[in-house]
């Protein structure tokens, strides 16, 4: 289970340390992809594989199925950490998240999101005003 907030920095080649807590449960090799809010999706291999087996079993039929599909395996690849816990985040995912110098990995029980900090605070700050309305809207769940 991934839990708590990190703040680090990328370097001048778009690499970035990944926090030791959450890269004990990530191991060296894991998928990371476009999330949703404008963040990255950061799975280890085993919850990769039951994610795509669930995704399989949408209808291809239906237009909203093939197109999150598209973009969320479009978006995805294997990456792996160096010798000093570095990943290198792809361009084109640092570009979707916003991701220019200063990051958050946030654990989110299944997977760890990667934000930009500008962006996490913000959506942080946003939250946060309403934490206790969207609890009671999870009621259902009996927390």
């Amino acid at each position: 289970m991934f839990t708590g907030e990190y703040q680090h920095t990328l370097d001048g080649k778009g690499r970035v340390i990944i926090p030791s807590r959450l890269r004990e449960g990530l191991g060296d090799r894991f998928v990371i992809t476009r999330g949703l809010d404008h963040c990255l999706f950061v799975y280890p291999p085993s919850e990769w594989a039951r994610l795509e087996q669930k995704l399989k079993e949408l209808p291809f039929t239906k237009r909203d199925s093939r197109a999150f599909m598209r973009l969320f395996f479009s978006g995805a690849m294997e990456v792996e950490a160096d010798k000093q816990g570095r990943v290198l985040i792809p361009q084109n995912l640092r570009e979707y998240a916003g991701i220019e110098k200063d990051v958050m990995f946030i654990g989110v029980s299944n997977r760890v999101e990667v934000w930009s900090e500008t962006a996490w605070k913000e959506y942080f700050g946003q939250a946060d005003e309403n934490y206790e309305e969207l609890a009671e809207k999870l009621e259902d769940i009996d927390l």
